[in-house]
């Protein structure tokens, strides 16, 4: 069972490495906490969003071309067992971003506006391990953010955000089961809030003009599980709603331009399924299946953010050789349709057809 637990491991690395929903990009999974003994992994992933849409009349019409780019994810985590009471783990990742690029020359509304929203996190967890299978853990999360943007149809709008640095922390209880492979696990991760240095200048406005923006990540609550329902076959999901509807970005220039419009919000919560079936086909090898789902929000998005629920299909295998584990995995992703607005015009443009590929590689190692 224990290869069909990596395999199912490699492909929630895939499942996150695919263009999550809003800015969502890991998941912030806690999963490394219940490897056995001492062990640490290094994973890479790439994701290829495709996301176009068309202009309405009111805006002239034209297609805006793909203006999500190409990214890269990279992570690390490391856990360890102090006695048989207590354990431990670090980990880090880049649990947020954003990547916009619309292509120039291409007669649609937007053209030409581009940003990006970068972040990094390391997270410290302490776990208490109850002799009942039951066990409480929580820890610190230190985190960047930084943020740009240039909106040329907004007055020639443009924003430099600095990189901030924030606090927060994560609190959650599992209840384990090792003899059918069951592990059930509640994860609570808190906002943190930052405030970016910013330069903003517009042709309206003038600049440049300095502003503080205040960036709030959204807290979140996940819901992991597995468990074998036959031999070498594992049931293995996890529900994590997201707290978008509190989430934006509104440098101070942006809302006067705008009226109080802001650059990023989101008009409601995002929650996020998964359901997937590890299989052990030998001792060396594992595969798993996945889909995963997330219900569109509704109303109208933003302009650097034109996606708003998803539908996707995951694969993965896993490689063991002696204390070695190597897993892959690859997931597309079905984006729903959505239309934005740009001032009074709503909606100004449509976006159908959506979708985005992404690889993932872990490698981990027991010592």
């Amino acid at each position: 069972m224990k290869v069909a637990l990596t395999a199912a491991s490699a492909l929630m690395l895939s499942t996150y490495a695919a263009h999550a929903g809003a800015l969502d990009r890991t998941g912030q999974s806690v999963a490394v906490l219940f490897e056995k003994g001492r062990y640490a992994e290094f994973s890479f992933g790439s994701v290829s969003p495709s996301v176009s849409g068309v202009g309405t009349a009111g805006v002239g019409g034209g297609s805006s071309g793909n203006m999500s780019e190409d990214y890269l994810q990279f992570g690390a985590a490391y856990k360890a067992d102090i006695n048989d009471t207590w354990s431990y783990a670090l980990i880090f990742d880049k649990p947020f971003g954003a990547n916009v690029d619309y292509p120039t020359g291409t007669g649609y509304f937007a053209a030409g506006s581009t940003a990006e929203f970068d972040s990094n996190a390391i997270t410290g967890i302490l776990q208490y391990n109850l002799p009942t299978n039951l066990s409480f853990y929580g820890g610190i999360r230190l985190q960047t953010i930084a943020a740009e943007a240039v909106i040329p149809f907004v007055s020639g709008y443009s924003a430099d955000g600095d990189r901030d640095f924030g606090v927060g922390y994560l609190a959650g209880v599992a209840y384990e089961r090792p003899d059918i492979a069951l592990r059930v696990s509640l994860t609570y991760n808190s906002k943190i809030e930052h405030e970016l240095d910013t330069v903003e200048t517009s042709i309206a406005l003038g600049g440049p003009n300095a502003s503080t923006t205040p960036i709030d990540t959204p807290q979140s609550l996940n819901l992991e599980f597995q468990s074998g329902i036959a031999k070498d076959t594992l049931l293995f999901g996890s529900v994590r709603w997201t707290d978008w509807s509190e989430f934006e970005i509104t440098p101070t220039n942006y809302q006067t331009l705008t009226g109080g419009g802001s650059l990023v919000s989101y008009n409601g919560d995002i929650v996020t399924y998964t359901l997937g079936l590890g299989r052990r086909i030998n001792d060396t090898w594992a595969v798993a299946a996945t889909v995963g789902y997330e219900e569109p929000i509704g109303g109208f998005t933003t302009n650097l953010g034109p996606t708003d629920g998803q539908t996707s299909l995951g694969l993965a295998a896993t490689y063991t050789k002696g204390n070695m584990k190597i897993s892959g995995g690859v997931r597309y992703v079905m984006i729903d349709t959505t239309e934005t607005r740009a001032g009074a015009v709503a909606p100004a443009g449509v976006f159908r057809d959506n979708d985005a590929l992404g690889f993932g590689i872990r490698i981990g190692y027991y010592f």
